[in-house]
């Protein structure tokens, strides 16, 4: 018998002072069995940095043609697609004919900065791609935010998340790459 997602819940507060976005989300989360609550974490993290009425989560890790999260106008267009990890550059050719904007955000420390230094000179040719980096600390230190129910703050500023969830807080900065 197959695993089925765990889901979470999280009632997401931004307020994007670079973007001048303020919004509150209703989020459901399904976490694959596969994934560890560090990269579901940074799921969220994405929604609130590039927060937008349209922006939603995909299938993920279950499908192979969806990124981790995209931006669709009301005719279907991908306007951005959010993904997340080290993927292969077939992936992300695939991602820049398809959407507008591409945003692909690398972690895990030593593993994400060889991928970069590897893959640095194939991806200069994508206009629309833009890759950010969360350092190691910061993702471990974001998975402690995970709970089944989640109401979290985010303030965006100079590039900075600023996460509380009334307990804990953590700023992440990110660092630009692409």
């Amino acid at each position: 018998m197959a695993l089925k997602a765990t889901i979470f819940k999280a009632e997401l507060n931004i307020a994007d002072l670079d973007r001048h976005y303020y919004a509150d989300h209703t989020l459901t989360i399904a976490r694959h069995p596969s994934e560890t609550d560090e990269r579901m974490m940074l799921r969220v993290a994405m929604f609130a940095l590039f927060g937008h009425e349209h922006l939603n989560f995909t299938k993920g890790l279950s499908s192979d043609d969806e990124p981790d999260l995209w931006q669709r106008d009301l005719s279907g267009t991908i306007e951005h697609w959010i993904d997340l990890g080290l993927p292969d550059e077939k992936r992300i050719r695939k991602a820049c004919g398809r959407a507008q904007k591409v945003t692909l955000c690398c972690y895990g420390g030593n593993p994400a900065e060889h991928w970069f230094e590897k893959n640095q000179s194939q991806l200069a040719r994508f206009k629309q791609l833009k890759i950010i980096n969360v350092s190691s600390e910061a993702s471990q230190r974001l998975a402690t935010f995970a709970e089944r129910n989640m109401n979290l703050q985010c303030t965006i500023q100079d590039q900075q998340l600023f996460i509380n969830n009334g307990t804990l807080s953590l700023t992440i900065s990110f660092e630009q790459w692409f």
